[in-house]
């Protein structure tokens, strides 16, 4: 069982659920957070309906403000365009905690064509919203939420961006209790790396037929 509660914002998407249901079975304690306590308390059953009964307790859902606050980590599952909102709701609830953010800034419709926002990438906008006291982790943009909800080895390894060397060291605990390979890419300056990947393998995806294209670090013994 590990100790800390996470707070999935943005957990009734698909992504959202995909890692509640990883790291649920991992042993944490998931709260999904949701604009409305009635979309969060359905993705809530819908996830219970996929783990084995001894965890079903383990799964709450809440509205963001109140799963933010209660949570140790917090990780944003949402789309670009609701990114500063989100970030600026739960900022009063994620001061001296962690924040782990897998938006990609994905613009409608070219969504095969790599964004750079202005301020460099999606998670240095998240540490500018949130200020210093809170530390941020970029990881999961280039993972399947299809695999994510299965229980199959997923073949696609996991770049992790932080504040500072602990926090990556977290990201990638996170990344290995979801049953994949993580690694310390670096500062938060480096996730447009991960971020702009994400339109590489939609795109790669969209020429060959595939669902789930993803990234493998070779070359090193882990």
């Amino acid at each position: 069982m590990r100790n800390e509660k996470i707070a999935i914002i943005g957990g009734t998407g698909k992504e959202g659920k995909g890692l509640a249901y990883r790291w649920l079975q991992a042993g944490y304690n998931v709260i999904i957070g949701s604009r409305s306590t009635e979309k969060a308390l359905q993705a809530v059953m819908g996830l219970k309906e996929l783990v084995p009964s001894e965890i079903k307790q383990n799964i709450d859902g809440k509205m963001n403000e109140a799963a933010s606050e209660e949570a140790d980590i917090i990780v944003i599952t949402i789309p670009f365009a609701f990114h500063r909102d989100i970030l600026e709701t739960i900022k009063p609830f994620a001061q001296g905690k962690v924040v782990l953010d897998v938006t990609v800034p994905l613009v409608p419709p070219k969504v095969s064509t790599v964004q750079i926002p202005y301020n460099g990438s999606a998670a240095l906008f998240a540490q500018d919203i949130l200020g210093e006291n809170v530390k941020v982790i970029s990881a999961f943009q280039n993972i399947s939420f299809e695999l994510l909800l299965g229980d199959k080895p997923i073949e696609c390894d996991v770049l992790v961006c932080g504040t500072d060397k602990a926090t990556r060291e977290l990201g990638v605990r996170l990344v290995s209790d979801v049953g994949l390979t993580g690694w310390d890419a670096g500062p938060l300056e480096n996730s447009i790396v991960a971020e702009g990947l994400t339109s590489v393998l939609i795109r790669i995806n969209k020429k060959y037929g595939s669902l789930s294209a993803g990234i493998r670090i070779t070359g090193i013994e882990k």
